[in-house]
């Protein structure tokens, strides 16, 4: 906390408070579950001995780190290695989104990355994943889900991320860097009529292998989703508070106005079940994979 409190400019005694006013808990507590969140995915991933886990993450003995590992997860580190079950990681706290309080953009830098369009054949993979037939975007999918016991985002992106094998996951000791949780829209004869004319049903999850056989969590869903054909819109990193909404406005214009003449393609908007799949990772990309089926002559 010392070090946290110089590096901002205040005295550790109204940062803690600070912290606490913002986190909902003392920072010993967060940086706590943190280190257990990350050495969790070791635990899970490597073939580090567990006190060399334990040791990394400033416990001091494997009997403190077992302790801990279990009373924050209910099970212990060598039988969650054996059986992964899933189990809800505590790693970020958001305290503030511009979007989200409808503030919008700030300053005037425009990202120079180029958008990208591309076709692409996905194999058949599996989808576990939430849904809400209510909601309306991301925003209104998380304040719905919010309401709802045991499927607020914190719960659902925290057992998300525990989950081994995500095909979208691309690693790396940070809590946000590339943990394959994605946005996806389910095409939905029952499903709300979307801003695009067709019904569908907005779901949040993570693809998986198609072998994939572990445990599905309560009150998620796991699908299986046939190999398909699909069209990308893809734009690069980008700064999310300056130009979120010019990226998003970007894309959806170009998805508007793509011309699929001479393709023998179209959107696929009614065969039931197709996802169509939003990756949003400002340090990556803005990305929507959107199914396609070939019409005949």
């Amino acid at each position: 906390m010392n070090a946290l409190a110089d590096q901002l400019g205040y005295s550790e005694f109204y940062t803690a408070r600070k912290f606490k006013a913002i986190s909902g808990m003392v920072f010993r507590d967060y940086l706590r579950r943190r280190k257990l969140a990350f050495a969790l995915k070791e635990v899970r991933d490597s073939e580090k001995g567990i006190l060399e886990i334990a040791l990394d993450y400033g416990f001091s003995s494997h009997e403190a780190f077992t302790r801990a590992f279990k009373n924050l997860y209910g099970i212990t580190p060598s039988d969650y290695r054996r059986h992964p079950v899933p189990v809800i990681l505590r790693t970020k706290i958001n305290p503030f989104d511009r979007y989200f309080f409808g503030q919008g953009e700030i300053g005037m830098v425009k990202s120079s990355e180029a958008l990208k369009i591309y076709f692409v054949t996905i194999p058949a993979h599996q989808f576990l994943y939430v849904e809400n037939k209510e909601s309306n975007g991301y925003w209104d999918f998380w304040q719905k889900q919010n309401q709802i016991p045991g499927q607020d985002q914190a719960t659902i992106c925290g057992l998300l991320d525990s989950i081994k094998g995500k095909l979208d996951d691309e690693g790396g000791s940070e809590a946000n860097s590339g943990g394959g949780q994605i946005m996806a829209y389910r095409n939905d004869p029952s499903g709300r009529l979307c801003d695009w004319g067709f019904p569908r049903t907005e779901c949040y999850g993570v693809r998986l292998p198609n072998e994939y056989q572990g445990e599905i969590p309560t009150g998620m869903q796991l699908t299986e989703i046939p190999e398909g054909e699909y069209l990308v819109f893809e734009h690069g990193p980008f700064d999310y508070e300056q130009e979120n909404r010019s990226v998003e406005e970007k894309v959806e214009k170009a998805m508007a106005d793509f011309d699929f003449k001479d393709t023998g393609y179209g959107y696929d908007t009614t065969t039931p079940g197709r996802l169509i799949y939003f990756y949003f990772n400002p340090e990556r990309c803005w990305k929507y994979i959107r199914p396609v089926r070939k019409f005949s002559d």
